[in-house]
């Protein structure tokens, strides 16, 4: 006599399960380690003089510890320009990623909560310059504010990072999903203007798509390089980005300039470590109600 096992959908599913688990877990393991092994490398490179950078393993330690060394070699060199590039990059970061998505979110509210003619126009001609790579614009920006004499000057990399499109696109999204229209009529009805009623009712309901879009445009305005390269000519007007380019430009002339870039490299990264840090848990939650809700 022969007995058939019967097995229940819910007993295959659950046999299933695990190898599932380890092919994801193994997945996001190796995503994680694509974007942890460079900064771990460059934090063991930043520990090294010169010639160990070239003598010893790039993943491991060297006999000689010199990452104090390195980092008073940076903040000190050249009467301290890299503190001068350090705070250009945090103002044309944190000016421009703030008044980007303060636009954007005036933009986004507009367009989700008012009815005109050529919105769809409007906002299909804005949403296009996410097609347009940022390297095919630079000449015609270079010429355009050369011709109005602000070449080389802070507000030729300030103005062109004022402008987010993905900003715009995830405000209106959000907008539309989480600003009720009922509230925006009773603040009318109340004899609030539409400038109040923006500032005082949409802006805090858009705050988690708000700190998104900073986020987002702050991590891209700091790694902005080639914008400042067209751009600027005065090396006091640099930011950390194109000031550790020129460094690394002369390590063959000059080798101590290996230390250089590695221990620029180094501090280059601690303030958007931070800034996600701080700001991690508002991004997530800014990323996964907009994606819900829109």
């Amino acid at each position: 006599m022969t007995t058939t096992e019967t097995r229940s959908p819910s007993e295959g599913r659950g046999r299933r399960k695990p190898r599932s688990t380890i092919i994801v877990t193994s997945i996001l393991v190796i995503v994680a380690l694509y974007f942890l092994v460079p900064i771990y490398y460059i934090v063991i490179a930043a520990t090294k003089t010169t010639s160990d950078l070239f003598a010893t393993n790039g993943f491991a330690l060297a006999p000689t510890f010199a990452l104090w060394d390195n980092l008073a070699l940076v903040f000190t060199y050249n009467g301290g320009i890299f503190v001068r590039w350090l705070l250009n990059s945090v103002l044309y970061a944190g000016v421009g990623a703030a008044l980007a998505t303060y636009f954007a979110a005036v933009g986004g509210y507009a367009l989700a909560k008012y009815e005109f003619r050529g919105k769809n126009l409007v906002f299909g001609t804005v949403l296009g310059g996410v097609l347009v790579p940022g390297t095919a614009l630079a000449l015609p920006m270079f010429l355009l504010f050369s011709s109005l004499g602000l070449a080389n000057t802070y507000l030729s990399v300030l103005i062109p990072s004022l402008v987010s499109p993905f900003g715009l696109l995830l405000c209106r999204i959000y907008a539309e999903a989480s600003v009720d229209t009922s509230i925006v009529e009773a603040g009318r009805i109340d004899g609030a203007g539409e400038l109040r009623i923006f500032h005082k009712l949409g802006l805090r309901t858009m705050t988690p798509a708000l700190v998104t879009v900073f986020l987002f445009q702050l991590v891209f305005i700091w790694n902005n390089f080639f914008l400042p390269l067209v751009m600027l000519a005065d090396e006091s007007l640099y930011p950390v980005t194109l000031g550790l380019h020129n460094w690394s430009s002369q390590v063959d002339r000059l080798p101590e300039f290996y230390q250089l870039t590695t221990g620029g490299a180094l501090v280059s990264i601690i303030p958007l470590i931070c800034a996600m840090v701080v700001l991690q848990k508002y991004w997530r939650g800014g990323l996964s109600e907009g994606a819900v809700k829109g």
